[in-house]
C-alpha cells in the first residue's frame, strides 16, 4: 500500500491534537483531519479544569502522569497555556456528598495523592471572601487550571512545526477497511492511506464508527458556561459547589457554570443506546433536565439519506454549537454573586454550551478495536477530557508507534460495554 502518511486522526480537539504532536515527536508523519477548525467544539468549551481529584480509579494513574506533563507544557509547545497549579476545591453541601468525598480519599491515599477533607472554616481561610454553609470539602492543591481554546491550537501548530500535516476544513467521510484492516480514510477531498486510523472525533465518534458495523454507546451532555467582566483576584483555585462552578482567569474573568444539573436532548441515539446508558441516568436522575422536540426532529433527519445530512453528515455541520442554556447562566451568575457577596459588580459578557461526549461509565474508550486492526479510538471523555488531553495524545501515540503504552489503558477497552464489564462512573466529582 502507499502510504500518505503513518497514522491518520480523526478529529481536531484537544485528544487528536496532542496525539498528532506526540506523532510527530516520535519522528513519524501523521495527518490530522478535522471537518471544521481546531478545538472548534467541546475541547475549547470547557471548563478548563484540570483535575487528578474526584476521578474514576481508573483515571487517577493517568491524571498523575497528566498533570506532571502540564507543568512543563506551556515551554514544550512554545505558547502560554494560562497554566496554573492553584489546586482543585469541591464544596458539600450535605453530610451524603462529603461521606463519597472521604471515601474516595481512599483513592488518593493509594497513589499518594496530596488530597483532604476541608472543613468549612478552611475552606474561607483557602479562599478569601467566600461565603457558605457548606459541611466540608475536597481540596487537591497540586491540581490545575488552563486556557481551553488555547491548548488544542498550540498542539496543532506544535505538531505541524514537527512536520505533521494538520488538515481543517475536511471532513472523513468514512474509514476504509480491506481484509479486516483499516488501510486509510476516505475524505471530501479524496482519500488519504495509513496503516493506522485514530478516532478522536468527540461527539461524532459514534456515527463514525458505525459506518464499520462498530457501535460505540454514546451520547450528547449539554453543557452550559458563562464568562463575567473581570473582577478582583480571589483565587486561583478551581471550586466545584452546589451553588456555582467557577474558575477565575489570568485577567480576573470567571467561567461560570450551574453547580448541578446539565441539558439532555432526546435524539434517536437515545433509542439506539437508551439500555447501556439506564444504569447512570437512574442513579443521577436529578442532575438532567430531559429535551423533547426540534432537536429530535433535526437529528432524525440528519440520519435519512434524503437529507444532505443523511448523505453527508461530517460535512453538514462543521462546528456543532449547541445553545445556551439562559437559566442556568442566571443561576451562575447568581450563585457566583451568592458565594463572594463583596466580589462587586460583575455580568455576563458571554455565555456559550458544548456537546459533551459521554459513556455509560463516564470514563473513555482508549485503544484498540479488536474486529479492525489498526484502529484506534481515543473518545467518550465524559466532560473530564480537556485535562487528560495530554496523556491521551502521548498514549494513543505510543500505542500506534510501538504497539503498547507506558500506562495501563486496559480499563477504558472499547469490549467492556460488549462484556458488560461498564459498572457505572465511579467518580465523585
Amino acid at each position: 500500500m502507499n502510504q500518505n502518511a503513518d497514522a491518520i486522526i480523526v478529529g481536531g480537539g484537544i485528544a487528536g491534537a496532542a496525539t498528532a504532536y506526540y506523532l510527530a515527536k516520535a519522528g513519524l508523519k501523521p495527518i490530522l483531519c478535522e471537518k471544521g477548525e481546531i478545538a472548534g467544539e467541546q475541547s475549547s468549551r470547557n471548563w478548563g479544569f484540570v483535575r487528578q481529584q474526584g476521578r474514576d480509579p481508573f483515571e487517577v494513574p493517568l491524571m498523575i502522569e497528566c498533570n506532571r506533563m502540564w507543568q512543563g507544557l506551556s515551554a514544550e509547545l512554545g505558547t502560554d497555556l494560562h497554566w496554573r497549579q492553584g489546586g482543585n476545591l469541591a464544596m458539600a453541601a450535605d453530610a451524603k456528598r462529603l461521606t463519597a468525598m472521604e471515601g474516595w480519599l481512599e483513592v488518593a491515599r493509594l497513589y499518594q495523592l496530596d488530597s483532604r477533607i476541608l472543613t468549612n472554616k478552611q475552606i474561607r481561610e483557602l479562599i478569601p471572601g467566600i461565603e457558605g454553609q457548606w459541611v466540608g470539602g475536597l481540596y487537591t492543591p497540586s491540581d490545575g487550571q488552563a486556557e481551553p481554546a488555547v491548548v488544542a491550537p498550540a498542539f496543532a501548530q506544535a505538531a505541524r512545526r514537527l512536520g505533521a500535516e494538520i488538515k481543517t476544513g475536511c471532513a472523513v467521510d468514512e474509514i476504509v477497511t480491506a481484509g479486516g484492516a483499516v488501510t486509510g480514510v476516505r475524505t471530501e477531498r479524496g482519500e488519504l492511506k495509513a496503516p493506522v486510523v485514530i478516532c478522536a472525533a468527540g461527539a461524532w465518534s459514534s456515527r463514525l464508527l458505525r459506518g464499520l458495523g462498530l457501535s460505540l454507546p454514546q451520547l450528547l451532555i449539554r453543557g452550559t458556561v458563562a464568562r463575567t467582566t473581570p473582577a478582583p483576584k480571589v483565587t486561583a483555585t478551581g471550586v466545584w459547589g452546589p451553588e456555582v462552578a467557577f474558575r477565575q482567569r489570568s485577567d480576573g474573568s470567571f467561567n461560570i457554570a450551574a453547580g448541578t444539573g446539565t441539558d439532555y436532548d432526546i435524539v434517536p441515539d437515545t433509542l439506539r443506546h437508551g439500555r447501556a446508558f439506564w444504569a447512570n441516568f437512574r442513579e443521577n436522575r436529578g442532575l438532567f433536565d430531559l429535551h423533547f422536540g426540534p432537536t429530535f426532529l433535526k437529528s432524525l433527519w440528519s440520519e435519512l439519506p434524503l437529507s444532505e445530512a443523511g448523505r453527508n453528515p461530517f460535512r453538514a455541520t462543521r462546528i456543532m454549537d449547541p445553545p445556551a442554556n439562559p437559566d442556568r447562566v442566571a443561576n451562575a451568575l447568581a450563585g457566583l454573586k451568592t458565594v463572594f457577596p463583596n466580589l462587586g459588580p460583575v455580568s455576563v459578557v458571554r455565555s456559550w454550551a458544548g456537546n459533551i461526549d459521554a459513556t455509560p461509565d463516564a470514563i473513555p474508550v482508549l485503544g484498540g478495536v479488536e474486529p479492525v486492526r489498526g484502529l484506534l479510538v481515543a473518545t467518550g471523555l465524559s466532560g473530564h477530557g480537556f485535562g487528560m488531553g495530554p496523556i491521551v495524545g502521548r498514549l494513543m501515540a505510543e500505542l500506534a508507534a510501538k504497539g503498547k503504552t507506558s500506562l495501563d489503558i486496559a480499563g477504558f477497552r472499547f469490549s467492556r460495554f460488549r462484556e458488560g464489564a461498564a459498572l457505572g462512573a465511579r467518580s465523585v466529582v
